[in-house]
């Protein structure tokens, strides 16, 4: 079964966006830094990255261009979650559209879906 990687340093955002996930039907995983992601996703490939761009020891662009260098890695999606909202920034630099936080949980499931299938649930598109 695929997962989903949840890569973000704020505990709460994690937590709450796997605790969604899972309610969902999605297996996931988490990580609090981009390092972290990468040496998760070399020992088991999700089916897409949720991503922040501020974290500490690797952020989210650093991560980004280390992902695409590795071919193993490379053609793994990913969708930006984060409250660093320049979208041109991040589309140029990462080749990434950007959910902005607060993130309705609907939209983090839409985009979850539209790269590993439906969970078992769906939410309402008010996001309950």
């Amino acid at each position: 079964m695929s997962y989903v990687l949840i890569v973000d340093d704020e505990t709460t955002v994690r937590d709450m966006m796997q605790r969604m996930l899972t309610f969902l039907g999605y297996e996931t995983m988490v990580a609090t830094n981009g390092a972290e992601a990468l040496e998760q996703m070399r020992l088991r490939r999700p089916c897409v990255v949720l991503l922040d761009i501020r974290m500490p020891v690797m952020d989210g662009f650093e991560f980004r261009r280390q992902q695409l260098a590795d071919p193993a890695l490379a053609d793994i999606p990913v969708v930006c979650v984060s409250g660093y909202y320049e979208p041109d920034s991040v589309y140029d630099e990462l080749q990434l559209v950007c959910l902005e936080k607060p993130v309705a949980l609907a939209s983090v499931s839409r985009a979850v879906a539209a790269h590993c299938g439906d969970g078992h649930k769906r939410l309402k598109s008010d996001g309950s």
